[in-house]
Formats: C-alpha cells, structure tokens, sequence
C-alpha cells in the first residue's frame, strides 16, 4: 500500500503574539512544530505500511526550513519526504495550496491512500484535505477518529459527527482527514533523523517547474482569495462604582443602561424596576 501524508510546519500556538503595526504573525523566537493533527495522520501512515507493506511519503509545502518538519516525520518511520519550496509559492491561500499539493502527489505516481489532519492550528479552515480530494477527483472522508477495516479494495473507518459517529465505506484510492482521537503517535527514532540529516536524505525538494505549473497559478497570483487585513480584536473593560442610597443607585443604573448601547434591551426591564 502506497500511503502520502501530507503534512504542515505551524508556529507552536502556545505563545503566538502579532505585530501590532503590520497585523503579521510575530515569527522571530517562535518555535515551529508539526501540526498536530498531521502526527496522527503520519502514526496511521506508518501503522498501515507496518501491516500492509509498501511506502509512505510525506509532502509538505513552505519555506526551506519547512525541510526539519520532513526531517522529523523521516524518524516516525516515513520513508521519503518531499518539500514543495518556491517563492513562487509564497502567499497562497487554500485554493492555491490545494492545486500545488495536487500536482506534487501526481508527480510521485501511484497511491492508494492520502492522509492528512483534520486542519492546521494556524489557520484552522480544514479545506486543505477536501479541496485536494476535489482536484485529484477521488472520494473523501473527513473527521476519521477510527479505522476499523482495510482490504484490498476499500477501506472502511468511522468519523465523528457531533452527536455521534458515521460509518463510511471508501474504495481506494481515497483521501482522509484524522483527528486526535484516531491513534497515539510514537516517538522520532533518533537513528533516522540523523540519516534524515545526512548528504544522501530521502528528502526531496521541488520548485515549480519540478511540478509542472506556472507561476501565476500558485503562491499569491494563483489565489482566488486574498487577506486584506489581520489584527486581534481588543477586549477593554471598563467599571464603575455607583454610591449612594439603594433607591439612588438603582436609578442612576437604569439610566446609564438606557444611554448605553443596551437601551432597547433595558426598555423592557425598566418600567417592572420597584422600590
């Protein structure tokens, strides 16, 4: 069974702050790790490849330094790594993202499964997975928390609803979204990030002329979609302290109330007020 991951470099969401100016992430310092829900995803990968046979790759798409988060997944038992890194591909929403992925998996040649998590912790759209299935023209399944058959032909699992679970039969090959609640990922083998290290690494990297696409249909230029803005909401209390009588106080509320922006709430309440 030939299984590709594809997986995600994100900012450790612990201690994320933005420049107040430009709205940007605040990058510098911050630790990057793999998205979560990926690790899933590479555990079921390798699980599967353990019972099954065959090959996992992962893919991922950034910056050169994208190439650790390849480096790590090399010491969970991945067998080849391909970073997809260009300044063609720089600025890409999901539209563009999703069609640059696509293009890598057709360039590795046949697959029976793709894996991916359910979505990224810095972007949290969960579109990335569906919108590759779309493009390679296969089935799909989203949210899968269990993998309960796998033949030749098919593979059966179940995924979570919010007031319960849905069981789905997909022939392959397919694609699948996972959340934490599928497995428990195992740790790096240190043996395999130092090979993952070394002058001969399985990791390969890709520009796009590697995949076959033009630069207006990636990255920025190929977006449908475009961030005009970013900034983090400002939350400011204000209090004060009313004084006087019981009467006095509940008097100088209803009319504050009335003046502030709950007027037409505090309409209903205020004439049954009785002292």
């Amino acid at each position: 069974m030939n299984i590709i991951v594809l997986i995600k470099q994100v900012p450790d969401t612990t201690d994320v702050k933005l420049d107040p100016k430009t709205g940007n992430l605040i990058r510098e310092g911050l630790e990057s790790i793999i998205n979560p829900d990926d690790l899933h995803a590479l555990e079921a990968a390798v699980s599967l490849k353990e019972v099954w046979g065959g090959t996992v790759t992962a893919i991922s798409m950034g910056p050169p330094q994208t190439i650790d988060t390849l480096s790590e997944a090399m010491g969970l038992c991945v067998d080849k790594g391909v970073l997809l890194s260009d300044r063609a591909f720089a600025g890409a929403d999901t539209w563009a993202t999703s069609f640059t992925l696509g293009k890598a998996i057709e360039k590795t040649g046949q697959y029976d499964l793709i894996l991916c998590g359910r979505q990224a912790i810095d972007g949290d759209t969960a579109q990335i997975g569906p919108q590759v299935a779309d493009y390679l023209r296969i089935p799909q399944v989203t949210y899968v928390c269990e993998i309960e058959e796998v033949t030749e032909e098919h593979i059966v699992v179940r995924r979570r609803l919010e007031d319960g679970y849905e069981r789905v039969e997909c022939a392959f090959p397919a694609l699948l979204t996972v959340i934490g609640e599928l497995n428990t990922p195992r740790y790096p083998v240190v043996g395999r990030l130092i090979d993952a290290c070394r002058e001969k690494s399985p990791i390969k990297i890709w520009n796009a002329a590697d995949i076959g696409v033009k630069t207006d249909e990636v990255g920025l230029e190929g977006s449908l979609t475009h961030v005009v803005k970013t900034f983090a909401p400002k939350f400011k209390r204000q209090g004060k302290i009313l004084k006087g009588s019981t009467k006095e106080v509940v008097q100088d509320l209803i009319r504050k109330l009335r003046e502030s922006e709950g007027v037409t709430a505090c309409k209903a309440v205020a004439p049954t007020c009785q002292l």
